[in-house]
């Protein structure tokens, strides 16, 4: 089955392409990002879209950009993503998959948008303990920063912090170890996915729209 991954830069979808590339039956052929005009980075998390495509160099996956001005409305996403899973179908794709965990509306939402373009999705990663995932993740080799926080739930200071172990026993009550619910969003820099690290310094960290972003830059 010939699949997209959707990639937003973060840990869980680069860890579904590692899971999907060890899943009989399944070929990933590209990777499928929206990138915000206006900033030239990654919708919600805030990545710079070179880092991006340094990942799907990395990765040995070509990278298909959707660009959304700023800002975008609901009917104007969905007409720019509908264009492009129509455009993926008439190139032979026959699936798309998401890195998502366990959000039952959002997967419902991917599923009823599928369903009218005649693609098949796929949820690797569904269902998982997420702090089981979190450490399994890490045990594989994957390094990852995190891009952006919600100060309302997490420190400030974590903002630009490692995902590792010692971050996970950091996380207040009540947050997920995954950031499924928004807690914070991470860049992938390392791992089974990547054929080499991709290089990466820590630039500035700022507040913005109420996330707190820290700005990572090629090394």
């Amino acid at each position: 089955m010939r699949t997209m991954l959707s990639w937003s830069s973060g840990k869980d979808c680069a860890w579904a392409l590692h899971v999907l590339r060890q899943t009989p039956g399944v070929e990933v052929v590209g990777l499928l990002t929206t990138i915000n005009a206006a900033f030239d980075r990654v919708a919600m998390h805030g990545v710079r879209r070179e880092l991006v495509e340094a990942q799907a160099a990395a990765a040995g996956l070509p990278l298909t950009r959707i660009a959304l001005p700023w800002p975008c409305s609901n009917d104007t996403y969905a007409q720019l993503m509908g264009a492009c899973i129509a455009q993926l179908r008439a190139d032979g794709v026959e699936a798309v998959a998401f890195g998502d965990l366990y959000l039952e509306d959002i997967r419902a939402y991917r599923e009823q948008q599928m369903a009218r373009s005649g693609l098949t999705p796929l949820f690797p990663l569904w269902g998982q303990d997420t702090r089981l995932l979190a450490t399994r993740m890490l045990d594989g080799g994957l390094e990852a920063r995190l891009a952006c926080v919600d100060p309302r739930v997490l420190p400030r200071d974590l903002a630009g912090a490692r995902f590792d172990a010692a971050l996970l026993d950091r996380l207040p009550v009540g947050v997920d170890p995954c950031g499924e619910n928004g807690e914070f969003h991470t860049f992938a820099h390392a791992g089974p996915m990547f054929s080499a690290p991709v290089p990466i310094a820590i630039g500035e960290t700022v507040e913005r729209d109420g996330f707190v972003f820290t700005d990572l830059l090629p090394a």
